[in-house]
């Protein structure tokens, strides 16, 4: 069973509602961390990341009264990026006394299209859609098998002193691989098709 039950669409329609605290928490739950790895990617310190994950979530509680989903005008990740980076920006300019809304806004503009920026963010989104399909893989399937999974698929470790190591066969090993990969590539694909 999935741990977020909730679909992307659905949450996001959830969060309409201002009262629903446990949509803002599972909002948090599963953007807090892309939107803390890519501002930390920015350059900015632990604190400052906390920061902008809170000045995320307090635009995105401003934008959702009148926010529409609608995929055929641009996917949500997009949406997400560009008040990520409006945060970042937001605090850089705040730290050197330079935090005037055109500044802000100009300096969004200008790294919403750079290359640079968008391969750090696309990083980011796979490492979120990665994170979210391990919560699903540590629900659904057995320590040991996660552990054979992580040091032989992930690690690199050796396949028989994983198995020596855990107590299974080699076959297992290798079945724990295969399995739990192709149950990621599932999951991930379902994230992505969700997205719109």
């Amino acid at each position: 069973m999935d741990t977020y039950a909730t679909t992307h669409a659905t949450l996001l329609i959830r969060l309409r509602d201002g009262a629903d605290a446990a949509a803002w928490q599972e909002f948090h739950d599963r953007y807090g961390a892309l939107v803390r790895g890519f501002s930390r990617r920015r350059g900015l310190q632990s604190a400052d990341c906390d920061d902008v994950v809170q000045d995320v979530l307090l635009s995105m509680s401003k934008a959702m009264p009148a926010f529409r989903y609608d995929p055929s005008k641009g996917k949500f990740r997009s949406y997400l990026k560009t008040v990520t980076l409006h945060a970042i920006f937001k605090k850089s300019h705040q730290k050197r006394g330079e935090a005037t809304l055109e500044r802000i806004e100009e300096a969004t503009r200008f790294a919403d299209g750079d290359a640079e920026v968008e391969e750090v963010w696309e990083h980011q989104w796979r490492q979120y859609h990665l994170r979210m399909a391990m919560r699903v893989i540590d629900a659904e399937f057995g320590e040991t098998n996660r552990k054979a999974f992580r040091r032989y698929a992930v690690e690199g470790g050796d396949a028989r002193q994983t198995a020596e190591e855990l107590g299974m066969s080699l076959d297992q090993v290798y079945q724990a691989k295969s399995r739990i990969t192709k149950r990621l590539g599932q999951l991930i694909d379902r994230q992505v098709q969700e997205e719109g």
